[in-house]
């Protein structure tokens, strides 16, 4: 649908109504379609969607507050403006019809004054319509994979609430460790450009896996599985970005590190913790961001900054492992661990084979045992190591 001018199906068993309101449509700029009966209405409907219906009340077979209904009822096609075709005796119906939904009514006989009133106003509204929906389109497809985003759009009318809504899904928190001392060091555009194609690697396996990156946090990200998008696995597929981001897409980062002679590479340590959450947009009029909030995440970011001193390049939450449909065989138990901001203890859990020795080399600025603060933890990974197997 272009300017003012749309597509418009006229449905009317009356030969001489349909080609008077064809006529009168396409003086007007519109392209028309008509259908003698409701059944070839619905199977026009599908084959080529119009941009506004035309729709008499009485007709044989199946009539216009059958059709209406059905397109009522009909996710892909509700949104149509439906404008009533009705002779004075048949308020009661029209007064039905709209309460079903449809936008308008234009009596017999047709005035081209008023037709032409009610095929813009409702031409208008759809175009509203469809402008809302290119919106969620380029606020989501900043997140999410391209197929998501279409899930995302045809939902948008039924259970998911963009305004906020409260979920179940896996938490993930990223950073490259040493990346603060390095940026000192080099050129802006050099530390952009680095930047860049590190978030282009891992921003690849947040979307392989289903899962929607809420935000770039400096050198680090939070990405979340299981919203907009209720997913029933999504704490296996936020390990399986995990384990991808480890083993495959920051080796080959960096490689292409080496290549340009900007050192031996980085490490990076990544959290992950599953519970409910609050997701939605927030911000301004003028701008607006997804995101995502709650225990949930402060937890996942916590458990970020403790693979530091874990020396584990990922740290899982038993929360996360209790919500795994497949468990993962090199699944090892780490030790029960205090964490900031919570007054009860945390089992945590790693992926043994996560990262290659060489990658794990270069974890840079992890402490040793005698870090403060880190003999209280190995005392309680000891007492809770007692109890829980590997």
């Amino acid at each position: 649908m272009t300017g003012g001018a749309g597509h418009v199906l006229v449905v009317d068993d009356d030969r001489v109504n349909r080609l008077l309101l064809t006529r009168s449509l396409e003086r007007e700029g519109h392209r028309v379609s008509s259908a003698e009966n409701g059944r070839t209405a619905l199977r026009l409907l599908r084959e080529d969607p119009p941009d506004a219906v035309l729709l008499d009340i009485v007709m044989p077979e199946l009539d216009g507050v059958a059709v209406l209904e059905r397109i009522k009822g009909d996710s892909a096609l509700q949104h149509l403006p439906v404008i009533m075709i009705s002779a004075v005796d048949e308020i009661d119906s029209v007064v039905r019809c709209i309460e079903m939904g449809a936008e308008d009514y234009l009596p017999k006989p047709f005035d081209p004054v008023l037709l032409r009133a009610r095929i813009n106003a409702g031409l208008a509204k759809k175009r509203l319509h469809e402008l809302e929906r290119e919106r969620v389109r380029g606020v989501f497809s900043r997140f999410v994979p391209e197929h998501v985003v279409e899930d995302v759009l045809a939902r948008a009318d039924a259970d998911l609430r963009l305004g906020g809504s409260r979920g179940v899904g896996t938490v993930m928190f990223t950073d490259i460790r040493g990346f603060t001392t390095f940026s000192e060091s080099t050129p802006p555009q050099r530390v952009i450009e680095l930047l860049n194609e590190y978030f282009g690697e891992m921003t690849d396996a947040i979307f392989a896996h289903g899962g929607t990156l809420v935000a770039y946090r400096g050198d680090g990200f939070l990405a979340v599985f299981g919203a907009p998008i209720e997913l029933h696995d999504h704490a296996d597929r936020a390990v399986a970005a995990a384990r991808e981001m480890l083993e495959i897409r920051l080796p080959r980062f960096n490689r292409w590190l080496r290549e340009r002679g900007l050192g031996d590479g980085f490490a990076m340590g990544i959290g992950l913790n599953s519970g409910h959450f609050m997701s939605g947009n927030v911000g301004s009029a003028r701008r607006l961001e997804y995101t995502v909030s709650g225990d949930t995440v402060n937890t996942a970011a916590r458990l970020e900054e403790m693979t530091k001193s874990a020396r584990r390049p990922i740290l899982i939450a038993g929360s996360t492992r209790s919500s795994l449909v497949s468990p993962p065989g090199d699944l090892t138990y780490v030790g029960e661990f205090n964490v900031r901001g919570r007054q009860s203890t945390i089992r945590l859990w790693t992926l043994a084979s996560a990262g290659s020795p060489a990658e794990a080399a270069r974890a840079q600025s992890a402490p040793d045992a005698h870090t403060p603060g880190w003999e209280s933890v190995r005392a309680t990974e000891r007492a809770g190591a007692s109890s829980v197997g590997a």
